[in-house]
């Protein structure tokens, strides 16, 4: 095997295991309100978010102090990478109905 093809083969398992590594959480959209408010997930990992929107319009994650936002069409399920996170808590809202809010807290 020619070496940059190795390497790039390496990268990519390695991307792949280390992906696979991520705790995974969820969060629901439904009724215009996330469904849990509050999820605790541990400080200092990467995690994988899946935000689902149940409702049968576009909502959005999108958090200040966690530096993301993510539009969810309706129906629809989007996976968002944060962290990794120091202890703390962290608000997210949906930009769509900003009365929508919940908190991550990292412990």
């Amino acid at each position: 095997m020619r070496p940059l093809v190795l390497l790039a083969f390496l990268l990519t398992v390695t991307t792949a295991a280390s992906a696979a590594d991520n705790p995974t959480f969820s969060l629901t959209i439904r009724n215009r309100a996330f469904e849990p408010g509050e999820l605790t997930v541990p400080a200092g990992q990467k995690i994988e978010l899946h935000v689902k929107n149940a409702d049968a319009a576009p909502s959005e994650f999108e958090s200040d102090t966690l530096h993301r936002e993510k539009v969810v069409p309706a129906g629809q399920e989007v996976t968002v990478y944060i962290g990794p996170l120091r202890a703390g808590t962290y608000e997210f809202f949906d930009d769509f109905n900003p009365h929508a809010r919940g908190h991550i807290i990292a412990q």
